[in-house]
């Protein structure tokens, strides 16, 4: 008799100071067929994902001693990771200063099961490859060196390769798609978050971003604000 081959489930690491949060969150997860690791403060937060290197990461804001906001930063040193922020703040603000630190998503305490399901998926895919496996096979060039490897999901800038996020790389790969013409605001959008009915506009600004400064650091043509539509990748 045969036996199917097991598949390994995609581990998430959950931080919250709120053990029965951390608790509700984990029993969600772990019925969704996902493998959970928790996580109470900052600190506990960067040794665990040092040591269990997680597909997501679903971490609080607001948490004593070493924040969400430090934690953030200390991951997007060394990874690209998807985050996605739980946060009570009501603020725009806050949420702001989340994005602008290397988040990709949050989610607004209180939140609904399905809603937070339904976003851990989205950045999952956001992060991951192809669903059929398939990767394509294209090169995109541009002014100051640029060159994009979709198949190797890389950019390069002269001798530079930039270390970009998945949602940076799709933004930028959108701009140079169309060799310094405008991209509206909503084509941006959808091609940052693919996987997104409605994308919340807030979230692509601080995205453009940290792409420019990235690029900016190597030499790279750098995406330009045009007031009312949207972007365009500049010559130089």
């Amino acid at each position: 008799m045969s036996t199917a081959a097991a598949t390994t489930p995609l581990e998430i690491l959950v931080v919250d100071d709120d053990p029965a949060l951390v608790g509700a969150i984990s029993a969600l997860l772990t019925a969704g067929d996902y493998k959970v690791h928790a996580a109470y403060n900052g600190v506990e937060a960067v040794e665990a994902f040092d040591a269990k290197k997680p597909a997501l990461v679903l971490l609080d804001l607001a948490m004593p001693g070493r924040d969400g906001l430090n934690v953030i930063h200390e991951i997007r040193t060394r990874s690209a990771t998807p985050i996605i922020v739980l946060t009570g703040e009501a603020d725009e603000a806050a949420k702001v200063d989340a994005l602008d630190a290397g988040a990709d998503d949050y989610v607004t305490k209180p939140f609904g099961r399905q809603e937070l399901l339904a976003r851990v998926r989205a950045a999952l895919r956001r992060g991951g490859e192809p669903a059929d496996g398939s990767a394509r096979d294209r090169t995109i060039t541009g002014a100051a060196g640029l060159r994009i490897d979709i198949s190797r999901h890389e950019v390069h800038v002269g001798a530079h390769l930039l270390a970009l996020t998945k949602t940076e790389f799709n933004i930028l790969e959108a701009l140079a798609s169309v060799k310094g013409r405008v991209v509206t605001q909503q084509r941006l959008l959808a091609a940052a978050w693919p996987n997104k009915a409605t994308p919340d506009p807030l979230l692509l600004k601080p995205h453009v971003a940290r792409l420019r400064s990235k690029l900016e650091e190597a030499g790279g043509p750098l995406p330009e604000s045009v007031r009312g539509v949207g972007y365009r990748l500049g010559a130089s």
